[in-house]
């Protein structure tokens, strides 16, 4: 019984905890704007409640650089891919041309893929059709200031909570020396060459290239590696099918909600792997 009363407590102890993080997040977001108006008072605000949660120097200097990104406010406002039909939506990304490129990828990476799969039971196909989606095989990954894009979310009350959360989890990248303050990339401050979210960063991202370093822009095994390691963090099971209907789809919409999304990586990544 006291074994039992133990363990009950220490749960309660953990969720207690959790809930006093959130809180705080929560307590840095709550002055959330509608405009640009205000935004750098909010940074200010920010700053010392990042500091008295534990973010360092490095996190806390990186907080100078940012601005408001109107641009990203503008792209947040008119997401229109994910409204298209499944057809539409692989003609407007490219299917037949990252199908085509994708099995050239294959053949000259083969031993990394190999290497992938060997250590996630990933194939390359998925993969594959996912860093073809998501940036062109790395060849374009955003022109917007990462940290200004989240930063600006986070200040933006429509989903304030949510990229707190992301900005929390770049600050914390680049206190560890993972993400560089100035770096470039998506609209919506996803980072590297698979489009991660700072937080999927610390949760999923692996040094792929042994490098000491976990770096999703410049190096494509740390981005093909923690992409495969993503999928297995979402129940993806090595040697089962990952068609619609097969056990590893489900691992796939971990990826993205978006059902055409979802279809159209495994669709491409079938006819890669094949």
């Amino acid at each position: 019984m006291r074994k039992t009363m133990d363990s009950i407590g220490i749960r309660v102890f953990l969720l207690i905890c959790s809930l006093l993080g959130s809180a705080s997040l929560a307590l840095a977001a709550s002055h959330c704007g509608t405009t640009a108006a205000g935004f750098q008072a909010w940074v200010e605000a920010l700053k010392r409640q990042a500091a008295v949660n534990g973010i360092g120097p490095a996190g806390l200097k990186a907080l100078d650089r940012v601005h408001y990104a109107r641009a990203t406010i503008n792209a947040d406002r008119s997401q229109k891919s994910f409204k298209l039909s499944y057809n539409q939506f692989m003609r407007k990304r490219g299917a037949v041309a990252i199908i085509k490129r994708g099995k050239i990828i294959k053949r000259q990476n083969s031993a990394l893929f190999a290497k992938i799969e060997q250590k996630y039971g990933v194939p390359a196909g998925p993969i594959i059709a996912i860093w073809g989606m998501e940036t062109a095989f790395g060849s374009y990954m955003g022109k917007q200031h990462t940290l200004s894009a989240l930063a600006t979310l986070a200040y933006d009350c429509r989903r304030s909570a949510f990229f707190t959360d992301q900005l929390y989890a770049a600050l914390t990248l680049i206190d560890r020396g993972n993400f560089d303050a100035n770096s470039i990339g998506a609209m919506h401050g996803e980072i590297g060459q698979t489009q991660f979210l700072p937080k999927n960063v610390l949760l999923y991202g692996v040094d792929g290239d042994g490098d000491g370093h976990i770096d999703l822009i410049r190096s494509k095994a740390d981005a093909l590696a923690s992409t495969a390691n993503f999928l297995v963090g979402h129940g993806w099971n090595r040697n089962a099918g990952y068609q619609e209907g097969q056990p590893n789809f489900a691992a796939i919409r971990g990826w993205n909600a978006a059902y055409v999304y979802e279809k159209a990586i495994a669709a491409i990544g079938k006819q890669i792997d094949d």
